[in-house]
């Protein structure tokens, strides 16, 4: 851990491994540099200035509360073992025991971090009674025990709870012992004997944290890198695994194999290359640390081959442990999009840290989210109080990542949809609130005309799986809704007021100075994304009602744009003749409840905005054709057979072209799976994506509000 006291440069290593790391040679053992000591240590400081770092009070009251979750559950195991009648013997003996993993385990998390913990208890001590039933009632009527919310049908099921302020994941694995020993080795393979998928998948969250630690050069440097790039993550909106980025074990496992690559290298070192690595990496060419083993215990491991779900993977990122999973399945084609762009953003500043023309702190500086987009979805989720909507919230954002998947499938990729993994808190509305918001845009480097895009029956879809959920209560509410820049509630803003936007005059003057990706989108020195600004429609009210046929058009067609329509689901009722220049909205409703503008919603039930946006030419205003969002339609479900395409590039694993050294003889044999260093691995040989196919004909019944916003926009 590194104090504020005082900071030593770190030793350079060796410079002659004796070990090879990863499943092939690394790419440079070059140590580091005077240059590179002193970066190190001006990133280390930055770390400590952040606050990254708990204090050693902190820290210790962390040990303290571990060490009583440990004694709650032998007290609690010994009291099963009682009840069922076994020996005295037996009592004494009954045990079980407390595992650390994630940032915890790995030392990187940070002041206010959750610690995520796995109890293993005997055979006879099962999940859904004991754990979810007698354990959670035993915490629940603890003082010291706040927050309690059990989430037994999860992926991974989880009991989540503050003790004494403390944030506490809690897993639990029955292991087929009849007693837990306190030497148990946790990285055992024989400990998966005999269990369920989901004993299989908490145990592997321990397994996974132990083998990382063995399989890089240099765990204090692995550690201070890995915690820059979480921190980076989440100030660049990239660090959510629910919603469809990645989460810890992800970050970690990508800083890994990147200290595997450069056995010798320090911290700096380290972070610059991962940039540079994984600017160039060709995915969906797969991240392992080691090759994958089968064992005869049977489980499924991720092999792409064998398994065609496995194919249609974005970015697998595999565990090292038995049995080998993607531990990125949740990447879509739009989050994969982001977090590249991301990557050549973190890429082009540590060039210029390197070439000293740029500090650390430029590279740590936030996503300009809200600034970044002319139109998104404004996910609002409600509940009746603080506990309804802490369990109510947990299940929306848990199939938020559900959302952006049915707009890919429905727009066939040509909406790119960006969601934002920051939750916002509306403090004036009566009822607990949360909100999250995606930004929209069309496809970059596709220029269209009129091309339209009908969500309506998507976001009717979505709605329809939400409200399956089987713990509802009367005042669990979502409304979905579009929104532009210009319409963003105050409470999106740090300081409760939008940023005052530059005069138009100037906006023009520093976009003539901007390249432009097909007149688009540029990355420029900030890594922020600029929209190419055409004239504002001042004086156009978009509040105002008015029918479609009456929609004039303000200002001239586009000259040389073509003007395919892609329509998913069913039409947009704006026809191409009324897609004119301009913002209006149509309002058809069933009653007066809406989110749009300054109206106070009154949270109806099974409620929501739909809204159409169209556009003509080039991206302006929507950065897409056009729009529509519904609650009416069919409802389908996105649980289907998943179709994938047999590339040889999943077979052809960590590979890129970081650094000026050739790879081409750092090929290995990893059973029949192999990790080629060739130039010609690198380019996948097709476009993959993700099919999902759905069930038609489900009509919904909820009644809702229709709002149709139709944008049209010329370049």
């Amino acid at each position: 851990m590194v104090s504020s006291e005082g900071l030593s440069a770190p030793l350079p290593p060796p410079q002659a491994a004796t070990r090879q790391y990863g499943v092939t040679k690394p790419i440079s053992t070059a140590g580091p540099t005077e240059a590179d000591i002193q970066r190190t240590l001006e990133l280390e400081k930055f770390l400590v200035d952040a606050g990254l770092y708990e204090s050693k009070e902190d820290a210790d009251k962390r040990e303290e509360v571990l060490q009583r979750i440990g004694q709650i559950v032998k007290d609690w195991v010994k009291q099963l073992t009682r009840l069922r009648g076994y020996t005295d013997q037996m009592v004494e003996d009954a045990n079980a025991l407390i595992f650390t993993f994630g940032s915890y385990r790995l030392g990187v998390h940070g002041p206010g971090a959750d610690i995520d913990t796995l109890c293993v208890g005997p055979s006879y001590v099962n999940r859904e009674e004991d754990f979810f039933f007698i354990l959670h009632n035993i915490l629940a009527e603890m003082e010291e025990v706040t927050e309690l919310q059990p989430v037994p049908d999860a992926h991974v099921p989880v009991m989540k709870f503050k003790f004494d302020g403390i944030s506490i994941d809690l897993l639990y694995a029955s292991i087929s012992l009849l007693v837990v020993p306190e030497d148990l080795d946790i990285s055992d393979v024989s400990l998966l004997y005999d269990v369920d998928e989901p004993t299989v998948r908490s145990l592997n969250g321990c397994r996974v944290a132990d083998q990382i630690l063995k399989l890089v050069p240099n765990i204090e440097h692995f550690c201070t890198t890995l915690r820059c790039l979480k921190f980076w993550a989440k100030r660049r909106g990239v660090y959510s695994n629910v919603t469809g980025f990645l989460g810890g074990v992800n970050w970690a496992l990508l800083v890994a194999r990147v200290c595997q690559l450069y056995p010798n290298a320090v911290p700096s070192m380290l972070l610059s290359r991962f940039f540079r690595v994984y600017t160039q990496w060709r995915w969906p060419n797969p991240v392992m640390l080691c090759a994958i083993e089968e064992d005869e215990l049977g489980f499924s491991v991720w092999d792409p081959r064998k398994n065609p779900r496995d194919r249609t993977h974005h970015m697998p990122i595999i565990t090292p442990a038995y049995p080998c999973m993607n531990s990125s399945y949740n990447v879509s084609q739009s989050t994969l999009r982001v977090m590249v762009e991301q990557f050549r953003y973190g890429n082009k500043i540590c060039e210029e840290v390197e070439l000293n023309k740029a500090r650390w702190c430029a590279l740590f500086e936030p996503y300009l989210f809200f600034e970044s987009y002319k139109n998104y979805l404004q996910v609002d989720i409600v509940a009746a109080d603080v506990d309804d909507l802490r369990a109510w919230k947990g299940w929306v954002e848990s199939r938020l990542r559900q959302l952006t998947l049915m707009i890919e499938r429905d727009t066939l990729g040509m909406l790119q949809c960006h969601p934002y993994p920051h939750e916002y808190v509306d403090t004036n509305k009566q009822c607990a609130h949360s909100a999250f918001f995606m930004g929209l845009q069309r496809k970059q480097g596709e220029k269209t005309q009129g091309q339209q895009f009908d969500i309506r029956g998507t976001v009717d879809e979505f709605r329809h799986s939400i409200n399956m959920y089987l713990f509802w209560k009367p005042g669990m509410e979502i409304y979905v809704s579009h929104v532009r820049r210009r319409q963003l509630p105050p409470y999106v803003f740090p300081d409760g007021c939008k940023r005052p936007r530059p005069s138009r005059i100037m906006a023009q003057q520093q976009a003539d100075k901007l390249p432009y990706d097909d007149g688009e989108v540029s990355v420029t020195g900030s890594g922020e994304r600029h929209l190419k600004r055409k004239k504002d429609l001042d004086g156009v009210d978009v509040n105002q009602v008015m029918p479609l046929e009456k929609r004039q058009s303000l200002s001239p067609q586009p000259r040389d744009s073509v003007s395919p329509v892609i329509i998913s689901d069913k039409a947009s009722s704006a026809s191409p003749e009324h897609s004119d220049k301009g913002f209006s909205m149509e309002v058809v409703e069933s009653n007066k409840r809406t989110l749009l503008g300054e109206t106070e919603p009154e949270y109806a039930s099974n409620s929501s905005t739909i809204t159409n946006v169209t556009s003509k030419g080039s991206c302006d205003d929507a950065g897409f054709g056009s729009v529509a969002v519904s609650s009416e339609g069919n409802t389908r479900s996105v649980e289907g057979s998943s179709v994938g395409s047999n590339n040889p590039g999943y077979l052809q694993g960590d590979v890129c072209e970081a650094d000026s050294e050739s790879l081409s003889d750092n090929g290995c044999g990893n059973g029949n799976l192999r990790q080629d260093g060739s130039q010609e691995a690198l380019e996948p040989n097709a476009a993959f994506g993700m099919l999902l196919n759905s069930n038609e004909g489900v009509n919904s019944e909820q009644k809702a509000v229709i709002s149709r916003l139709s944008l049209t926009s010329t370049a």
